[in-house]
């Protein structure tokens, strides 16, 4: 397994309040206020750098990145992220996991 559960959380969580943070749903789901995909890249690239450790036992199990899928797209809908976001975000996250574990 990837994480401990306690690790698992805290991940979850501190990638949720980044994220708010940083783009917040008010922004993200307002057509008014469009941001470039780019920009967007930019700013998950930048917490998913800040946030996630290399795992020191290499591997990212099947289970722990579904895990980490489910848990990170029902986080960012209960706080607003339209389903667009969210698929956006999750790809990025699994996709930078599965980056580094080479």
């Amino acid at each position: 397994m990837l994480f401990s559960s306690s690790k698992f959380d805290t991940l979850v969580q501190g990638l949720r309040q980044r994220i708010s943070v940083r783009f917040p749903p008010v922004i993200a789901n307002d057509p008014e206020r469009a941001v470039s995909r780019t920009r967007i890249e930019e700013i998950l690239d930048e917490i998913f750098a800040e946030t996630l450790q290399p795992d020191s036992e290499g591997q990212i199990g099947f289970l722990s990145k579904a895990r980490l899928r489910n848990a990170f797209k029902r986080e960012l809908r209960e706080i607003g992220y339209d389903e667009k976001f969210v698929d956006f975000a999750t790809d990025k996250l699994i996709g930078r996991l599965v980056r580094a574990a080479g």
